[in-house]
């Protein structure tokens, strides 16, 4: 019989403990091992049965065991001990509060999704795993942030597999009454709503759900509430599903909905106002129009609103590709907006404007959420050197006029969250050695370049732990195989075998990530009797563990899954190689510690960061990787080896995938493999063990979300947060007004003539040349510009590379044609083949960078002819 009616049914805990519900309810004890430690001594079987979740396991104790533990002195101590220790981290002073300079009050992130804990399942892959290792970096360091998302009433899916390996989806209903969340209500007790408006006079309706996440609230929408229609309760239903008008109003809900509850929690609770509002990808972009309406109401007029809303706000783009950004239909967006919509005091064409492809390439009729985002944010970057430049190149239509590498997007490389990801028995390790306040310090705050402790661990204690690491992985992938292999229907009596599963004496590799093609999950299969002969060696055998889900509407990730499946399915090799289906957090933090390899093996340059191998890494596990994303810019033979990559104009997809292919299973017969199984005088491998020495050693510090973060605070921030407390109403307006008026008369601007005092073509190191260039200004006057030379080495095709710029001076007046004569020295700093050309940037102080217009002005080629450009 079903039941008509479903209730949560909550304990009611003795007095003595109610400290256990603040801390079932702030998500540091997903990362602080000592709560967590507490949780399982309440009882130790509902906590295993619970995964780890506080807020199950209260609902779920006998009231027996509450009253026998409220008079148990010694549970009574450490429940005191911790809830004074949570009462510190979010109360006390941390590097944000000691940091010098000017910071902002508050910085609010938005993001379609969060992965913070399995308990709170709101994530899909490194999107959401970085947003919300970036929430726990910021509180462990005291950054005020207020994170923004959605809360999807199905997460993600949870992911199964048929007996002939088919991915197959489900997507259970999550009561956000048993999750680790709490209602935000308003004074008089009812909950906290937002509204938007939608087209035919319709409402869209959510209510705001809040998780602590140690220092810092996220906020979370949902729109499944009964003062919405069927349609509108479903807005939030699921993490990156339905159509394109279903999305569309997830990131209406997310950006402009998520503006409107980060103003109702600061009127609430008195937490200060962001000055700064980063956009974590572009599915929340819509918040700056939200903004730019706010401002609006208060008197500015559309183009003083941009401004002083670009004055703040950051933009982060994550993908490497155009296909992985969300674009609209033109006409989808427009009827959204305007007066009988969302914001319909606003001119739909202004909002049309801004995310439209208006450069060479783009699609006429998509609104692009990504360059969206890019004219709302003063401040953008990607999230790897790689990938910063790869992110120029792809987004430079929007600059027209100037090189890649002086588009105005920076890059800050992604971090991992260590005490979430790092093992105990790791953090234990380093406890020892220099204390476990030293330990937790070095792992958020971080700060130095290396880990010089770590070379005074004796050799035996770093190989004892790898092997225990591995042993603990072959016991959990035995478990979740024998679940899985249930779940495919088979019966106890075929499982037998299961109980030879992986070896804790063998060399372990990890593939562990979501399924898109570029991954390339299933290149260790290009050459099957190669790989045979690799997890069946006589003396260096391997072992793969292999997880990860495709798209619900990928059906060419879902082949790719179930032809990986066939394979660890064949009974010759199904001892070496698994598949364990589901991947998720839970999953993750046993993976990571127990791989000896982690193996990520994408096509260049489609990784935008990669985070997996940076969790790893922590753990003393090596990387074996394509020089893609973070491996591309920290990688040393010390403490991992590249995958060569063939990714010349000429290769075709198959041929690069063999050569590709190839190479690593080189790397691994002849590099890898020996060096594992091949022990010193010690009976121990002293080449592996230092290896995983250097790792810790260099890499610990690099990948930290705290490095990350402070990084986010210096370099963008801080410089954001001056910007926008600059951006008065007055000011906002003059800058509107002076860019208008640029644009209108930058047809004007020209550069007439160039000269200088270079007698040949050839000449020596260390001079310095004058150069004179006359230019015409049009209705615009030396204020509203800067001439700059530009020179550097050149290329066959007389383009500059690492170009240095200088500054020309204006020398008098205009002459009587109007034109304005900038004279300055020209240094030649470098041998061979080099050169300079001139040009002309709009200037003014309040600009984050001169490209920021899109407006640049260069000699013509008859110019050029005379100006002896080019010296060889």
């Amino acid at each position: 019989m079903k039941a008509i009616r479903r209730f949560t049914v909550r304990p009611v805990l003795p007095d003595a403990l109610r400290p256990l519900s603040d801390l079932a309810r702030n998500l540091r004890w997903s990362w602080h091992a000592e709560t967590r430690d507490l949780f399982q001594s309440v009882d130790p079987e509902h906590w295993a049965a619970s995964g780890g979740d506080p807020v199950r396991l209260l609902g779920s104790v006998r009231p027996a065991r509450l009253a026998e533990l409220a008079e148990d002195r010694r549970f009574l101590r450490r429940l005191t001990a911790v809830a004074d220790d949570l009462h510190d981290y979010v109360t006390g002073d941390r590097w944000y509060q000691t940091h010098t300079g000017e910071l902002p009050a508050a910085v609010a992130y938005f993001s379609p999704e969060f992965g913070i804990t399995a308990a709170l399942p709101q994530y899909s892959g490194g999107l959401g795993i970085l947003a919300g290792d970036h929430l726990k970096a910021a509180s462990d360091l005291g950054v005020p942030l207020i994170g923004v998302g959605l809360l999807y009433r199905h997460g993600y899916f949870r992911q199964s597999l048929s007996r002939d390996g088919w991915q197959q989806e489900h997507y259970p209903v999550l009561d956000p009454h048993e999750l680790p969340v709490a209602l935000l209500r308003e004074a008089d007790g009812t909950p906290a709503q937002v509204s938007l408006a939608l087209p035919g006079g319709k409402q869209l309706h959510a209510r705001i759900w809040l998780a602590q996440v140690g220092r810092v609230p996220l906020l979370m929408l949902d729109s499944d509430v009964e003062d919405n229609d069927l349609g509108e309760r479903q807005v939030t239903d699921r993490l990156y599903g339905g159509g394109s008008e279903h999305r569309l109003l997830q990131e209406m809900l997310l950006g402009i909905g998520g503006v409107r509850a980060v103003r109702t929690y600061c009127r609430l609770t008195g937490h200060a106002g962001p000055e700064v509002f980063h956009t974590n990808e572009g599915h929340a972009g819509f918040l700056g129009l939200e903004r730019i309406a706010e401002l609006c109401d208060q008197g500015l007029d559309f183009d003083a609103g941009l401004e002083a809303v670009r004055a703040g706000t950051v933009f982060t783009t994550h993908t490497p590709v155009p296909a992985g950004i969300d674009r609209f239909d033109r006409e989808l967006v427009a009827r959204h907006f305007g007066p009988d919509a969302e914001l319909p005091r606003m001119d739909v064409g202004r909002i049309l404007a801004l995310g439209m492809e208006t450069y060479p390439g783009g699609e006429p009729n998509l609104f692009n959420m990504a360059v969206m985002g890019l004219r709302l944010a003063q401040r953008a970057n990607g999230v790897s050197l790689l990938h910063g430049q790869v992110s120029r190149e792809m987004f430079s239509g929007l600059w027209p006029g100037f090189d890649p590498e002086e588009v105005p997007i920076t890059s800050v490389t992604n971090g991992v969250h260590a005490p979430t990801w790092v093992a105990p028995e790791v953090f234990r390790l380093g406890a020892r050695q220099i204390g476990a306040q030293r330990t937790e310090d070095a792992l958020t705050v971080g700060g130095s370049d290396r880990w010089d402790a770590v070379g005074d661990i004796p050799d035996q204690d770093v190989w004892e732990l790898r092997r225990s690491l591995r042993e603990q992985l072959v016991v959990e992938v035995r478990e979740r195989l024998r679940a899985s292999w249930r779940q495919r229907g088979a019966g106890t009596a075929e499982l037998g075998w299961i109980d030879g599963v992986l070896d804790p004496d063998v060399l372990t590799i990890g593939f562990a990530r979501r399924v898109p093609s570029y991954k390339r999950l299933t290149l260790m299969l290009r050459d099957r009797d190669r790989l045979m002969d690799l997890l069946l060696h006589p003396e260096r055998p391997i072992q793969i563990v292999v997880a990860g889900k495709a798209h619900p509407a990928d059906d060419g990730g879902k082949r790719l899954v179930q032809e990986l499946v066939r394979f660890a399915d064949d009974p010759r090799v199904r001892h070496r190689i698994v598949f364990l289906p589901d991947y998720g957090m839970a999953m993750a933090q046993k993976l990571y510690p127990g791989c000896d390899i982690w193996l990520n093996n994408p096509l260049r340059p489609l990784e935008a960061c990669g985070t997996s191998g940076m969790k790893a890494a922590l753990n003393g596990c090596l990387n074996l990787s394509v020089l893609d994303g973070w491996w591309d810019e920290w990688f040393q033979p010390d403490f991992g080896w590249s995958i060569p990559t063939a990714d010349g104009v000429g290769t075709d997809a198959d041929r690069r995938d063999d050569i590709e292919a190839d190479a690593l299973y080189e790397l691994l017969e002849q590099r890898v493999t020996p060096r594992f199984y091949e022990h010193g005088q010690g009976g121990l491998p002293d080449r592996w063990i230092e290896m995983v020495r250097q790792t810790l050693t260099l890499l610990g510090p690099k990948v930290l979300a705290g490095r990350m973060v402070r990084e986010y605070v210096e370099r963008l921030y801080a410089p954001a947060a001056q910007a926008h407390r600059t951006m008065a109403p007055d000011v906002a307006r003059e800058l509107a007004e002076w860019k208008s008026r640029v644009r209108a008369e930058w047809h004007g601007v020209t550069v007439d003539h160039v000269e200088t005092t270079a007698a040949t073509t050839t000449a020596e190191l260390g001079t310095t040349l004058g150069l004179r260039v006359h230019v015409g200004l049009g209705a615009l006057g030396p204020d509203d510009v800067e001439i700059q030379a530009v020179s550097g080495r050149v290329d066959e095709e007389d383009r500059i590379a690492d170009a240095a710029t200088v500054p020309l001076k204006s020398v008098g007046g205009p002459d009587a044609e109007g034109r304005w004569v900038y004279e300055g020295p020209l240094s030649l700093d470098r041998t061979g083949p080099f050169g300079y050309t001139v040009r002309i940037l709009p200037s003014h102080r309040l600009l984050a960078s001169g490209a920021e217009l899109g407006l640049v002005a260069v000699p013509s080629e008859d110019v050029v002819e005379g100006a002896g450009v080019l010296l060889r």
